[in-house]
């Protein structure tokens, strides 16, 4: 897993821009310890940072193909997991190979198809190449956008980069963010393309963008589709359980030590146990890590979301799957620690935050960072195979809005409800959520004779694989790049992806519950508590000393009343929040105080100008 940028500039020779690139390329540190490579030759400089999991010798970038009509270079972010398959097609096409990366396999595949490569690439990927022949760079992306990639058109050409800040880093860009940002801030609908920043893009998934001297031009290559299902109950569990070991087995390759994140929960415990069988066939065992926090196994507290603490299961998973395990215990103080918020703010690059989530990510993924390199991760089963409560949420299935914001809203409160009235009134939120479910929902084909309840929760289904899955995959990527750490996301297959969508409602939930063909597939490799266990979502901190924090941070920033925050919410409503006498211990209720203290601290960091007139 690495850090890639660039920049492509048809009128100029980019040879003296050394200075430029480096910035832009230093900026990806984080997400590449191990390396770092420019390469410049004309119009074109790409940079890379990089981590190395495969191939650690013989996987450095750039890397370049010279032919007798211009020079082909690659940098490459994520991992292909066909590549061994990919790489004897192409040796049979005649191609040699100097290393034994998967990186080199995409680089031949470009020059043996194309463009094309993109369809033949099974992973998680983000990657650009500059094709001398023809004074072109193309930008490719994963289908379900696991690996990030953001683009800025120039007047003579673009800057690319994994992350914003590469691109803000170069000193033709003003960090600016305009209303239509701010919408995107304060709604969690993750409309594709949008960068939030001003004049900034996101390469949507499954896309190809072409950049040349006539301009950028876009082709998608893959997109979710509806098709029918022929398959029985038993011929469709029989077909998950083959495509989750098949999955597993290609995505424990690694030349680094690895493990899996372990919450006690069906996904992660279904994934840590199959990868457990698979090590255990080459005398290996997994490492697994899972989070808790200080005193709250000891004193926890049941709540509409979170029936059971995570703990036990997660201790039974790990001696019945006999993997090494180990808890990594948070101080829940820590996360409301401001140089923590900080770091969380600069892996981002803006202020969307899933409150205390976020740096009990980070912290996690910090401490697994010490110990493995690559991580398997259980994110997205709950999108794939329908596993949140909500989907079973009668007001849910017939809201005309995303469907998580309803869910969102109920428990975890809103993030503009701290907003000033007279920016709410001119964001018009209400407006550009409904614009874009419209837009979202439009483009979802419904089988012939497919019943209104099935189409309705194919909608919803179709929703979460192409927008909320992209929050949380977003905000795992960065999290654990922040720390160099590689998360791998099984569930996130694009075969499975495919087969499971368009498998009917009453198929998926056939058992009355969620998940129903997942916990089918992988009931003989899990403790039968896990097996009946209910949906508990990633925990929040239920220690009173966070939200005590976040008062006190609070109280600190309104002694500063010129601050620019307060140009963006209501000093009334965060004073009320910060001087009420018992501590804001509710999500809902110090959900305010949270987007307040990281919208503060990302306009000292980033000094944004604000368009919102």
């Amino acid at each position: 897993m690495c850090g890639i940028t660039g920049w492509v500039s048809f009128d100029r020779d980019l040879t003296a821009e050394a200075a430029v690139l480096d910035a832009m390329t230093e900026t990806m540190a984080c997400r590449g310890p191990d390396d770092r490579g420019t390469w410049t030759e004309g119009p074109a400089a790409l940079g890379h940072r990089r981590l190395a999991v495969i191939d650690l010798p013989g996987g450095r970038q750039p890397m370049t193909v010279r032919t007798p009509e211009g020079t082909v270079a690659l940098v490459y972010s994520g991992e292909t997991y066909n590549f061994t398959e990919l790489r004897h097609e192409l040796t049979a096409l005649g191609h040699e190979f100097t290393t034994d990366s998967d990186t080199e396999v995409v680089l031949r595949g470009y020059l043996a198809w194309g463009d094309a490569v993109a369809e033949r690439l099974g992973g998680m990927y983000a990657f650009a190449v500059w094709d001398g022949r023809r004074d072109q760079l193309l930008l490719i992306r994963d289908r379900m956008g696991i690996k990030p990639l953001y683009f800025r058109p120039t007047p003579d050409g673009v800057l690319f980069g994994s992350e914003p800040k590469a691109i803000l880093a170069h000193p033709l860009v003003r960090p600016r963010v305009s209303l239509d940002g701010l919408r995107e801030l304060f709604t969690l609908v993750k409309t594709p393309g949008h960068a939030v920043w001003d004049g900034m893009r996101e390469v949507e998934p499954g896309t190809v963008v072409t950049v040349g001297r006539t301009g950028v031009h876009t082709r998608t290559y893959w997109r979710l589709e509806t098709r029918p299902h022929p398959d029985d109950r038993d011929t469709t569990i029989t077909t998950v359980r083959a495509l989750l070991e098949d999955i597993v087995r290609r995505q424990l390759v690694s030349d680094v030590p690895r493990c899996t994140l372990l919450s006690g929960g069906l996904d992660s415990s279904a994934m840590t146990a199959l990868a457990a069988r698979r090590l255990a066939e080459h005398g290996e065992s997994v490492r697994t890590f899972a989070v808790d926090f200080v005193g709250q196994s000891d004193h926890f507290l049941a709540d509409e979301l979170r029936g059971t603490p995570d703990t036990p299961f997660v201790h039974e998973v790990a001696r019945l799957a006999r993997t090494e395990h180990q808890d990594i215990v948070l101080d829940s103080r820590a996360l409301a620690d401001p140089a923590v918020r900080e770091r969380v703010l600069r892996a981002r690059d803006l202020p969307i935050g899933f409150g205390d989530l976020d740096p009990s990510l980070l912290l996690l993924f910090h401490a697994i960072r010490d110990q493995s390199t690559v991580a398997l991760s259980g994110e997205s089963a709950d999108e794939v195979f329908g596993g949140y409560l909500h989907f079973f949420d009668e007001e849910v299935r017939h809201a005309d809005t995303f469907p998580w914001l309803v869910h969102l809203g109920r428990y975890f409160g809103d993030s503009a409800g701290v907003l000033r009235a007279d920016l709410a009134k001119s964001l018009d939120l209400e407006s550009y959520v409904a614009d874009g479910y419209r837009t979202a929902v439009a483009g979802i084909r419904r089988l012939d004779g497919e019943s209104d309840f099935e189409y309705r929760m194919r909608r919803i289904c179709h929703l979460h694989l192409t927008r909320f899955v992209r929050l949380l995959l977003d905000r795992k990527d960065r999290m654990s790049m922040a720390v160099g750490l590689e998360v791998r996301v099984p569930f996130c297959d694009h075969r499975l992806v495919e087969y499971v969508y368009n498998t009917p409602w009453t198929l998926k939930s056939f058992d009355g519950r969620e998940k129903s063909l997942l916990r089918e597939a992988v009931a003989d490799v899990l403790p039968r508590s896990v097996y009946e266990r209910v949906k508990s979502p990633y925990p929040s901190t239920q220690d009173p000393r966070y939200a005590q924090a976040l008062q006190d941070q609070a109280k600190n920033l309104l002694a500063r009343p010129s601050h620019r925050v307060f140009d963006l919410v209501d000093r009334d409503k965060v004073r009320r929040a910060a001087e009420r006498d018992t501590p804001v211990t509710a999500a809902a209720d110090r959900r305010g105080l949270e987007v307040t203290l990281d919208l503060a601290q990302w306009l000292d960091l980033y000094s944004p100008e604000l368009i919102t007139g």
